[in-house]
């Protein structure tokens, strides 16, 4: 007697969605802190980090950290995000 296989469907991301999650990830390596204009942390890196750990549909989490990264350096480098606190903070 044939045995049937029961195949459940797995529904995971999209190649959209997975492309549109590197691209948030990629704005958010970008976002650093200003501090009497030198550049002190990276806010949306941190931030970045704390979402793809919490993230359940994460195929490849190194890729995301790798982009994240990427983007921090690049975001350092100038062609960031950045935010001004005002010098009486700190």
């Amino acid at each position: 007697m044939a045995t049937k296989n029961k195949r459940t469907f797995k529904p995971g991301e999209t190649d959209d969605a997975y492309f549109l999650k590197l691209l948030i990830y990629l704005v958010l390596g970008m976002i650093w802190i200003k501090y009497n204009g030198y550049v002190v942390f990276p806010l949306g890196l941190v931030i970045g980090l704390i979402i793809a750990q919490k993230d359940h549909f994460a195929i490849d989490r190194k890729v995301e950290y790798a982009v994240m990264l990427m983007a921090a350096v690049v975001g350092l480098m100038g062609a960031g995000f950045f935010v001004n606190l005002p010098p009486f903070l700190g």
